[in-house]
């Protein structure tokens, strides 16, 4: 249970970096308010996930979950463009984070 608290800890960490740029520096209340709302979800689950795993393996791979999730939604929903090599260095952030879940213990 304490992964599948992770990965979630991690998709509201992409939603609330995805809000958080909707809010437009905060000047939006709906979009701020959502921020922060999500901000307090990733933070709970990733809370709950640390009760069981290690801090040492529970923080890089919610913060990877973040990364890799927020540079697909830059440029799926923002049209932020990447070069290859940016491209490169994410696919190796995400074969880090699979690399520490098969290894942890």
């Amino acid at each position: 249970m304490a992964w599948l608290y992770l990965v979630i800890a991690g998709v509201f960490e992409v939603v609330w970096a995805t809000l958080m740029k909707l809010s437009e520096g905060f000047s939006h209340p709906v979009y701020s308010g959502l921020t922060v709302l999500g901000m307090i979800a990733s933070f709970a689950f990733l809370a709950k996930a640390t009760h069981q795993l290690p801090l040492s393996i529970a923080y890089p791979v919610w913060t990877g979950i973040g990364a890799v999730g927020t540079v697909i939604i830059g440029v799926v929903l923002f049209g932020d463009k990447l070069s290859p090599l940016t491209w490169f260095f994410v696919g190796v952030l995400f074969i880090g984070i699979i690399g520490i879940k098969l290894t942890a213990n």
